[in-house]
């Protein structure tokens, strides 16, 4: 297939965009280049797929932003896409207390530039990310692709849910298979560097004390990165169908009469932020220096995913663990900041 990538150059769409290069696909990669966190490191992701020998032809690299919608109509009038996976997002449940107008630009406006394109063209299926974080004041564990998601409690949350409900009107409104993914916490090699493990790893290598917040009680589903990679790919492969059972008198949020549905892609078993810092100390071979800290605003206590729906349709559930992944990552980290 022909696929557009969005945000190609980050940590996700990296990893997705090697995963489909690997099995055959051409894949055309967008993304900005911002600078909300080193840049260099994002260049090394795409030199990194364009030094694949065997895959890198089959790979084009545009830079161009999502928000842009001028340069988002000339990417559609030029290309014609099986499917498309919209990675491309400002991220960052924290940032967005800092800077919220540019998760509206980036995740509202540049996701209906995606949309759009779709209609324009009849692309086959749009895949797209969204996030944990819409379970928000949700209580009830594990998370369910069939609880409301109406109390986020950030702004980045409240535009990945802005996100669930557009894709949900173009899904009716245009036929168009939509299908939205609620990534967990997801780690490994690559990743950003204002993420717990790269901030962590960082600072336990160097002596230096990392801040746990919520007093090292949060719960988290860490999900790692080879085990989106392979749900992202398997789901691109079965585009949403509109579901015969769907009652608009019991409506599920989970899927719809038009072709769209919402899966959770998480590790299914949560854990304690403590043994993930565990984790990194053993990869490490060094002791963490802790300040305990309260929960930070925008943050939930605990994430844990039922990932049923997506076992039942592509016969997986991610299954890394954690200490495996953590190990991984540290390796990655060594290496890559040993050569720079």
């Amino acid at each position: 297939m022909k696929i557009l990538v969005t945000g190609a150059a980050g940590f996700i769409g990296h990893a997705v965009t090697e995963g489909l290069l690997a099995r055959g696909d051409s894949v055309v990669g967008v993304d900005n280049l911002n600078d909300y966190y080193d840049v260099s490191l994002k260049e090394a992701r795409l030199a990194q797929i364009k030094a694949n020998e065997h895959t890198h032809p089959k790979f084009v690299f545009i830079r161009a932003d999502i928000a842009d919608r001028l340069a988002m109509e000339a990417l559609f009038a030029a290309h014609q896409f099986d499917a498309v996976v919209n990675l491309a997002a400002q991220a960052g449940v924290r940032y967005s207390l800092v800077n919220p107008y540019i998760y509206v630009e980036a995740n509202v406006q540049g996701f209906l530039n995606i949309l759009e394109g779709l209609r324009r063209t009849s692309v086959g299926h749009l895949v797209f990310a969204s996030t944990s974080s819409v379970y928000g004041l949700n209580s009830t564990l594990p998370f369910d692709e069939s609880q409301t998601t109406d109390h986020p409690v950030s702004l980045y949350a409240a535009t990945k849910k802005a996100n669930e409900l557009m894709a949900h009107s173009y899904a009716h409104l245009f036929g168009i298979p939509m299908t939205g993914l609620r990534f967990f916490t997801v780690y490994g090699p690559w990743s950003r560097p204002d993420m717990a493990l790269f901030k962590f790893t960082k600072a336990i290598l160097a002596g230096e004390t990392i801040q746990v917040f919520n007093h090292g009680k949060m719960v988290r589903d860490f999900t790692y990165i080879d085990d989106i990679v392979e749900g992202v790919m398997r789901v691109i492969d079965r585009p949403a169908m509109p579901d015969a059972d769907w009652s608009s008198a019991h409506p599920s949020p989970a899927t719809s009469s038009a072709p769209y549905r919402i899966f959770n892609i998480g590790n299914n078993e949560p854990i304690e932020l403590m043994r993930y810092i565990h984790a990194i100390e053993a990869a490490t071979g060094k002791k963490a220096k802790m300040q305990m800290l309260p929960i930070q605003p925008g943050d939930v206590y605990a994430t844990s995913a039922d990932v049923t729906r997506l076992e039942t349709l592509t016969g997986f559930k991610p299954q890394t663990n954690v200490e495996d992944g953590v190990a991984k990552f540290v390796g990655w980290y060594r290496r890559y900041y040993a050569e720079q």
